[in-house]
């Protein structure tokens, strides 16, 4: 049964282990200040559920989204648009692997969404930008500091300073995305395909590769080598790995329970 709220619905698949979390406002699935709400609260289910192992966020329709309600901001005062990323964010937060799959226009805060999560599958139609200059604006959901970090600090201060849009090819080769699929229909079966194998792993090692990157690639080298190792040897202690080096020696498909 789908949950909806804030023109967001929540299903479950693959025997309940996987949520999907489907942006469904209009032609051009419009972000509003209610969707960002809903984003957290849905993100605050799945993060507590302990069957859900991956969650996807895909958009109904042509495009992905094409940003913000820009005329509900002049109705928020100011001091509260200081905690304005802390929703839409949610995916950066949530130890669950999280996947987004992208077609057509995913500008603005639709583009702060997708960089916060960890996997970004898109069509080769699909278009990026964070086009807030254009209202005498900037970024204010994480844009300019996640963008900087995944293509490099010249290419998103072009983009960012300028409101160019991004070729779904430039994201692939700049690494803002990790596939690139024909059309629509390609980019449910690839975005399955990663889910599937995902859901094959331990999801003890998958939360903790997700720490140990995201907490490591913004400090010394030093620093996220000794959380790498402090990690891996707290995931010895585990159940899990006991039971992939089992498997590994029995030539059979490890059992991971998540522990």
């Amino acid at each position: 049964m789908a949950l909806t709220g804030g023109e967001i619905r929540l299903e479950r698949s693959h025997e309940g282990r996987v949520a999907n979390l489907t942006i469904d406002n209009g032609r051009f699935n419009i972000i509003t200040m209610e969707t960002r709400r809903v984003m957290a609260e849905r993100f605050a289910e799945i993060d507590a559920n302990k069957d859900i192992q991956v969650v996807v966020i895909r958009a109904e329709g042509e495009h992905f989204t094409s940003g913000g309600d820009i005329a509900g901001f002049l109705e928020v005062e100011p001091i509260d648009l200081t905690d304005l990323g802390q929703d839409i964010t949610a995916p950066a937060r949530s130890p669950k692997p999280v996947i987004v799959a992208i077609d057509g226009y995913c500008f603005g805060v639709g583009l702060e969404l997708a960089l916060s999560a960890d996997i970004r599958i898109a069509t080769d139609r699909s278009r990026f930008a964070l086009p807030e200059m254009t209202l005498g604006m900037i970024p204010g959901s994480g844009g300019t500091q996640r963008l900087a970090r995944l293509i490099g600090l010249s290419r998103a201060k072009f983009h960012i300073l300028t409101g160019k849009r991004i070729t779904g090819q430039q994201a692939l080769d700049w690494g803002l995305t990790s596939h690139n699929c024909a059309d629509a229909e390609e980019l449910e079966k690839t975005v399955d395909k990663v889910v599937t194998v995902m859901l094959g792993y331990s999801p003890a090692a998958l939360r903790t590769a997700k720490e140990v990157l995201d907490r490591g690639v913004d400090g010394p080298l030093y620093t996220g080598i000794e959380l790498e190792r402090k990690a891996y040897s707290m995931l010895r202690a585990t159940h899990d790995f006991a039971e992939g080096v089992k498997a590994f020696g029995e030539k059979r498909v490890p059992q991971f329970q998540g522990r």
